[in-house]
């Protein structure tokens, strides 16, 4: 993939994720990573990070989180925990999401 266009919202790459963050079931996550992978573009997680910064208002967007469980999202990481937690998902001690229990690979 070039660098052309990767920074529009409108391409086909960014499409194709939120295809698949559309589809994260209620109670669940994905990583950025398990995304790109899915994608068939498996060292593409920043790009995923990247396509998340822009996406639809309307995507399940605080389902994305870090390989280890991590919420990420600066200013927004704390909603996005809390919007985890009225689905039922279940955090470790050091706050992490329990992957175990609540990934979804798609």
């Amino acid at each position: 993939m070039g660098k052309r266009g990767m920074d529009r919202a409108d391409n086909p790459f960014f499409e194709g994720v939120y295809d698949i963050v559309a589809a994260i079931p209620v109670g669940r996550v994905i990583s950025y990573g398990r995304i790109a992978a899915m994608l068939g573009h498996p060292r593409a997680a920043r790009l995923v990070g990247r396509a998340m910064r822009v996406c639809p208002d309307a995507l399940p967007w605080h389902r994305v989180v870090m390989k280890d469980g991590t919420v990420t999202g600066g200013a927004y990481a704390m909603l996005r925990r809390r919007m985890l937690e009225e689905e039922n998902v279940g955090f470790l001690t050091d706050g992490r999401v329990n992957m175990a229990v609540h990934a979804w690979d798609g």
